[in-house]
């Protein structure tokens, strides 16, 4: 139970990683489309992941 646990935070962790990363990555052109600026990144990422 405890293990299924820490290797689910594991997974979400690694999922908000690459979702900042991947949002990160795009101009500020493109964050303005999706109607995103860059310092919602990060609470973008956790509300995605569940973090």
């Amino acid at each position: 139970m405890f293990v299924s646990w820490i290797l689910s935070r594991i997974r979400a962790w690694l999922s908000y990683r690459e979702t900042v990363r991947e949002l990160s990555q795009l101009t500020d052109r493109e964050l303005d489309d999706l109607g995103i600026s860059r310092f919602e990144i990060e609470g973008i990422a956790r509300s995605h992941t569940g973090i």
